[in-house]
């Protein structure tokens, strides 16, 4: 595991990477992930598209391969109302490997903050592509859905 900063992006070597730049972003952003989920599709791929609504709170992975598509946490919740956009890389890339984490209340097993972060299959960018606080409830029963 080793990120490396070219300018302003940040570069990883692996999708272990992507767990390293989500605790820097959301430490940043003072609701620190402790939890952590990668995706992976039932048809085995690590590959996926990305389209969120960050201010409607929703968002679903796409897989690369066989197209199955997964609403994230409680979107289910709020993406009739989303105008969810897909994210594209900075080379243009599509395709990235997916860890979301996620921050919880004080003293408790319930969702604070959502935080997706990204590696790109290209050029292997890191970072975290959409956030956005929720009351996403136990964390265990929301994590599942990432």
């Amino acid at each position: 595991m080793t990120i490396t900063r070219k300018g302003k992006y940040y570069y990883g070597t692996e999708d272990a990477d992507i767990t390293i730049e989500v605790t820097r972003f959301s430490t940043l952003n003072e609701y620190i992930a402790t939890r952590f989920h990668p995706a992976t599709c039932a048809c085995g791929s690590l590959d996926f598209l990305l389209l969120t609504d960050e201010e409607e709170g929703a968002g679903k992975r796409v897989c690369a391969e066989c197209r199955t598509e997964v609403l994230l946490g409680d979107s289910a919740d709020y993406i009739e109302g989303a105008d969810i956009d897909n994210h594209i890389c900075v080379c243009d890339e599509e395709r990235f490997g997916i860890i979301s984490g996620v921050a919880l209340y004080a003293d408790s097993n319930d969702v604070r903050w959502l935080y997706i972060g990204c590696r790109c299959r290209r050029c292997d960018l890191v970072g975290v592509f959409a956030h956005w606080k929720c009351e996403g409830g136990d964390a265990d029963a929301f994590m599942a859905n990432l």
